[in-house]
């Protein structure tokens, strides 16, 4: 008889114990807001020079390079593939862009595989710096370099020019059921340096507040780096992931890139990351994005496709792109 009741008792506490956890952990994950980090990786496919299908900005160019010139090698962070994938559209000669096994193809982690010959690349922002610095790379498409990838440059004795040709905005998101849709700079800084760590702080519901991350070096890191003054509390309460996440990213990575609806930016001190506010200056975290490159390199072209991307001409097919011009280029 004892024999027969061990195995039921198993089975009886096999089902109490998954049916606690549901209880206390799936089904509350399942209602939460934590879905906020469920970022799809930038599909480079969409944004392929010289395909008919591609979502590039095709506006006319007065800057053309020929197969028979030193043709700039181009590579940038995931969320300025569409501005220097378009440039190469717009200004190089078919054929420049080769992809290893003679075909694109989205089989690894980016969905890279542009060959070493290739004038785009696609390395993003962490080793794709570490590319521009070591030569490979003649002109890179960036947020603002961190101070450490500044620091390896200083260390590989190489000056950079770093050149602002547009603007961004750094937006924090959460998920589309959060009723919170508007925070202060003091109350996103207070979340981040756990001061603040629950919703209903904020006028939202009883859950914790999850902060995410990202990884060191990454442009949306460097500038919630710069924007946190570098005081970041990154502890967090073994609770927290039954909370709602706050994320951070910048604008068109978001909206027009990834375009996950699970997720809505937020307005800061009552003003949202909408174009208009970031080219009046009224969203508060507005930030120029740049294209680096060595001052030492010997290819003329790479100063003149930089100085192209300032004239008119560039910086209607960096709005074209999604992005906001620079104001002064209406003086171009």
């Amino acid at each position: 008889m004892k024999r027969k009741l061990i195995p039921a008792l198993l089975i009886a506490i096999f089902i109490i114990t998954n049916l606690a956890i549901y209880m206390t952990l799936t089904r509350r994950l399942g209602n939460n807001y934590s879905g906020t980090d469920q970022l799809k990786m930038v599909d480079v496919g969409k944004f392929l020079p010289f395909e008919e299908e591609s979502a590039l900005a095709r506006t006319p160019s007065s800057l053309h390079f020929s197969s028979e010139d030193d043709l700039p090698v181009l590579d940038g962070a995931a969320a300025l593939v569409p501005v220097y994938a378009s440039v190469i559209d717009a200004c190089y000669p078919e054929g420049c862009v080769t992809y290893e096994g003679g075909v694109f193809s989205d089989d690894n982690y980016y969905g890279e595989n542009f060959a070493a010959d290739s004038v785009m690349q696609y390395q993003n922002t962490i080793r794709g710096f570490d590319a521009l610095v070591d030569g490979s790379v003649d002109l890179f498409f960036t947020a603002h370099p961190s101070k450490e990838q500044l620091d390896s440059a200083v260390a590989a004795n190489v000056e950079l020019e770093i050149l602002p040709v547009g603007l961004e905005a750094f937006v924090f998101f959460v998920n589309y059921q959060n009723p919170v849709d508007d925070v202060t700079i003091d109350e996103l800084r207070g979340i981040y340096r756990g001061q603040i760590r629950n919703w209903k702080e904020l006028g939202g519901p009883d859950k914790l507040i999850n902060p995410l991350t990202r990884i060191k070096g990454s442009g949306s890191q460097t500038m919630m780096d710069k924007f946190m003054e570098d005081d970041i509390d990154t502890r967090r309460s073994p609770l927290a992931i039954l909370g709602g996440s706050i994320g951070y990213s910048f604008r068109y990575y978001l909206s027009g890139m990834v375009r996950n609806d699970k997720v809505k930016m937020l307005s800061i001190g009552g003003v949202y990351p909408d174009a208009d506010n970031i080219r009046n200056g009224a969203y508060p975290l507005t930030a120029s994005f740049y294209v680096v490159y060595r001052k030492d390199n010997p290819n003329e072209n790479v100063k003149k496709l930089a100085d192209w991307l300032l004239t008119s001409e560039g910086q209607k097919l960096i709005e074209a792109c999604g992005y906001v011009p620079l104001s002064s280029s209406e003086n171009n």
